[in-house]
């Protein structure tokens, strides 16, 4: 198993509360704000978990109390800093960062392992982005989440307006939301369809029932969790037919794993089948 020890960062802490599981956390007091440093440490170490082998699952949350995080941190980013040049100059550092930014959060639904994310408290603004491109989301029933960048004069543009459409159930109140900036809780947030879970109590109770999950997905084979994860990314930016034909081609080489033997005696012998982790990738692995 890998020392989880070496993603670890300034603003992040690792563990591996069970096998082949990396439990995440955000780690910048007072409120986790999001600038520049952090969400590039972030990307790093996902693109680094991502060519592990020997994770199947992370889970992320944070190892604050109140905040899973209060968002953007305004005074640390370099978002309008270019003011010496001209307004095309400025366009393109501001493109760039922006891109830069956005790439960052995609990370997490680039990468190899799927991600459970675990909010709690304070899930503001960024946290949309983020929670937006991980695979299952549960919270906590103390959360209170909000869209805000209407509320400071943006549309939010880190991948929320992208990507919760197309993961909820209420596009309605999903525009009013976004439109709004207004707080909600975590009963609205089900109502939505953009949690799965919601868990009774706090940050320790949202990450245990996370971690739970996480460790049933370990479980099985990491070649059809892998693949189950890039196929439904696939389908949900391709016409059906397209998902299926891409499909019949990604199983034609992973349907001749020794996990699908593996499986199949399992069930015949009622016994839990063990899989070998996958290789670990020296490039990153985009989805």
């Amino acid at each position: 198993m890998t020392d989880v020890s070496q993603y670890n960062g300034k603003f992040h802490r690792a563990s591996s509360p069970s096998p082949n599981v990396l439990l995440l956390e955000f780690n910048r007091k007072p409120a986790n704000a999001f600038h520049d440093p952090f969400w590039m440490e972030m990307r790093d170490i996902i693109e680094r978990v991502s060519r592990d082998g020997n994770i199947r699952c992370i889970v992320l949350s944070s190892a604050l109390d109140k905040f899973f995080t209060a968002g953007l941190d305004l005074d640390g980013t370099s978002i309008g800093k270019a003011v010496n040049l001209d307004a095309a100059r400025r366009g393109f550092e501001l493109y760039n960062h922006i891109k830069d930014f956005q790439d960052a959060i995609s990370s997490l639904e680039h990468c190899r392992q799927p991600v459970i994310c675990a909010m709690y408290g304070y899930a503001l603004g960024l946290a949309i982005d983020i929670a937006s491109a991980c695979d299952v989301r549960f919270a906590a029933s103390n959360v209170t989440m909000g869209i805000m960048e209407v509320k400071v004069g943006l549309a939010a543009d880190i991948g929320t307006l992208q990507r919760l459409p197309k993961v909820v159930g209420n596009g309605s109140l999903a525009r009013e939301l976004a439109l709004t900036g207004r707080k909600f809780g975590a009963a609205t947030a089900q109502e939505l369809g953009f949690v799965s879970k919601v868990v009774d109590g706090g940050r320790q109770e949202v990450i245990d029932a996370a971690l739970v999950l996480a460790k049933e997905i370990a479980e099985n084979s990491p070649v059809a969790v892998y693949g189950t994860k890039h196929i439904m990314n696939h389908a949900r930016d391709h016409a059906v037919q397209e998902g299926l034909n891409y499909e019949a081609a990604w199983n034609a080489s992973a349907l001749q794993s020794n996990d699908t033997a593996a499986s199949i005696l399992g069930v015949r012998k009622r016994q839990v089948p063990v899989y070998e982790n996958l290789p670990s990738a020296h490039v990153p692995a985009k989805l």
